[in-house]
């Protein structure tokens, strides 16, 4: 449907409305720098150092790198104290699961207490959170243990499995470092709050599967982690399932889910929760002990050697036939460390009104993985579990990781030898009680309830690491993750304005029922940055908006269509595919005898516009400052001009 052409009555209203400014040139090395530093640099972290005088930078310099030496002089004994209490009380659980967590990476359990020892020390110098307990994580280690397994076997060479899990802690930290300098955080979140959900318990479920082995008393069992060939390893094994073992797993198990319950019903009782692992160890190893247990099919944790940490340094293998598979591992490992140790020390300084620095933390991270793998350490991160006691326990500062590396290091020189008759079946008990902690099912209906998208990812997440693997689910996960994203940039929405009636406010119909529509005029919002990506269906989806309001008015009588405002209050930003889809709406519009009118671009978009010669080729008298001055001046021309054509009848 076409309009015939207008002759302007007057030109008084247009010339009086506010124009839309262009912004002034900027040097491309300035734009590029504004461009650099919103991009990596958006919390500003060189601020505190303008205007300071040479001592003061080096002090604020080594203060950043170093958290330590910002709070360590304001440290009082009041604080000490507090930071005593939960540090010992989370070394009652770390020395437990740090065992416990080895073995299920197919790694000497001794290791589990090596990691809890040099790397806490190098987290708290280097890290930001008050609150995180830094250890060994199950996930990390289910991880490290699956991964480095398709190549090497544990059992049939376990010296070059504990080097190929040293070099992979290596990469992780490099990793998780070369993103904290190179302020490439914002990576890590693109593993989204539903990926995480969906894949930690997906990964908590398949090591609750795995426990089956100790639980049952197995010898032989599946290396593969997936739902139905863990139940046929199982199953195909009933002959030899030993009920001594199951009896004592079930009971222990019970007894470390009660104490839980108990933690969660009184708060004030967490310490039953964070001493019942060590409990466990202890009672089982005088049950087996006295009982002579290990004689009649219940495995014991044998000889642990004592002495802290030896240098691995030498072991890192960079040169050998599975750099690939290492390299694999200390990415996958690394980047799950980081969304789950960052995301746990945010929540916890959220409850305390605090900040913690993302990019520092994962430069933390990076350095005690590095150092640890330097000093016979696999993968560490901040679990949930140990951070959550850790909490609960009073810590006032990074202090009660040092607290609890002390206490690991006096086990490891005095102590070991008392974990000789620890039964293997109480640590699968440790493992799985901590693990249904990390299923969170609230969490995934209340994503149902939310978003069903983002339930379907948690889903996906869930069901790909359960029965196919945990690479598979993570590959799913994060998959569908972009996929969104890519939704989001590729198909924005566009949206259909009225007015609010008794206002200048115009606002999106179907939210707004009772909006009015302004009779010959079609305000259209788009709702995103214009890119390549999404140019061509904003070209298309504006056009069928076009046809139909053309086709509604038409079967309707009303006024015939003439204007088109593009409300672009959202678009931040444009490309050159962008201008040139602007264009050829412009052509469309004028083809239907239709005028298009913009309001509110921005900056960028103005600034683009104009350098492309479209403001010209529109007019900048069609540009308003707001959708109600379009409005209004629509409505002007409506009011106030003649067609062409009717003039020219009436002087023949």
């Amino acid at each position: 449907m076409g309009n015939p052409e207008y002759v302007y009555a007057s030109t008084n209203n247009l010339d009086s409305a506010h124009r839309v400014a262009i912004p002034p040139p900027q040097p491309f090395v300035k734009s590029m720098k504004n461009m650099l530093k919103e991009t990596f640099f958006p919390d500003d972290p060189l601020r505190q150092f303008k205007n300071q005088p040479p001592r003061r930078k080096l002090i604020l310099g080594l203060q950043y790198l170093f958290p330590l030496l910002e709070w360590g002089p304001r440290y009082t004994f009041k604080f000490f104290k507090a930071d005593l209490i939960a540090g010992i009380t989370i070394a009652s659980l770390a020395i437990p699961q740090g065992i416990s967590y080895a073995k299920l990476a197919n790694l000497p359990p001794i290791l589990g207490l090596y990691s809890s020892f040099v790397p806490p020390l190098v987290y708290a110098i280097m890290g930001s959170s008050r609150d995180l307990a830094v250890g060994t994580v199950a996930v990390g280690s289910l991880l490290t243990g699956s991964m480095l397994s398709n190549a090497v076997n544990a059992n049939e060479n376990p010296k070059l499995y504990l080097h190929l899990a040293f070099t992979a802690t290596f990469f992780a930290g490099l990793l998780q470092a070369a993103l904290g300098i190179f302020r490439l955080g914002f990576i890590v979140d693109f593993l989204s709050h539903a990926t995480i959900v969906g894949f930690m318990g997906g990964a908590a479920t398949v090591v609750c599967l795995q426990q089956l082995k100790g639980i049952l008393g197995l010898d032989h069992f599946t290396h593969a982690t997936d739902v139905i060939s863990v139940m046929r390893s199982v199953f195909t094994q009933t002959h030899q399932w030993r009920w001594e073992s199951a009896v004592l797993g079930c009971c222990f198990l019970f007894y470390l889910l009660l104490a839980r319950y108990f933690s969660k019903k009184k708060p004030k009782l967490f310490w039953i929760s964070a001493m019942a692992p060590l409990t466990s160890v202890i009672l089982g190893s005088i049950l087996v002990y006295l009982t002579h247990a290990e004689r009649h099919g219940v495995e014991v944790i044998g000889n642990l050697k004592k002495g802290i940490n030896p240098a691995s340094i030498m072991d890192l293998q960079f040169g050998s036939q599975y750099l690939t598979t290492t390299i694999k591992t200390g990415i996958v490992t690394g980047i799950i460390g980081l969304a789950e140790g960052i995301a746990v020390g945010r929540s916890f300084a959220m409850y305390k009104n605090y900040q913690i620095d993302g990019n520092k933390e994962m430069i933390a991270f990076g350095m005690m993985n590095i150092v640890g793998s330097c000093t016979s350490c696999y993968l560490t991160a901040g679990p949930f579990s140990r951070s959550a006691v850790n909490f609960n326990a009073g810590c006032k500062t990074a202090v009660s990781n040092i607290v609890m590396a002390f206490a690991v290091m006096i086990t490891l020189l005095f102590l070991t030898p008392l974990f000789h008759y620890t039964p293997l079946v109480v640590l699968s008990s440790i493992i799985i009680a901590a693990m249904l902690g990390l299923i969170d099912c609230e969490a995934a209906i209340h994503l149902w309830h939310i978003d069903k998208f983002d339930f379907v990812v948690c889903l996906s997440a869930y069901i790909g690491v359960v029965f196919g693997n945990i690479e598979i689910g993570l590959l799913m996960a994060v998959g569908l993750s972009v996929l969104r994203v890519l939704l989001f940039v590729a198909r924005p929405r566009t949206l259909v304005l009225g007015n609010i009636p008794n206002s200048k406010i115009y606002r999106n119909v179907d939210q707004y029922p009772n909006t009015n529509n302004v009779p010959g005029v079609l305000i259209l919002e788009i709702d995103a940055p214009i890119y390549f990506a999404n140019s061509s269906y904003l070209r298309e989806r504006i056009s069928r908006w076009i046809d139909d309001e053309e086709d509604k008015l038409k079967s309707s009588g009303e006024t015939s269509l003439q204007y088109v405002i593009l409300d672009m209050s959202a678009v931040g930003n444009i490309d050159t595919s962008g201008i040139t889809m602007l264009d050829e709406v412009e052509k469309i519009t004028e083809r239907r005898g239709l005028k298009l009118v913009l309001a509110n671009p921005g900056a960028e978009v103005m600034k683009k516009m104009n350098k492309s010669k479209f403001l010209e080729k529109i007019g900048q008298e069609w540009i308003f400052l707001t959708v109600g001055d379009a409005v209004g001046t629509c409505n002007y021309m409506l009011h106030t001009c003649k067609p062409k054509l009717a003039a020219d009848e009436s002087n023949v």
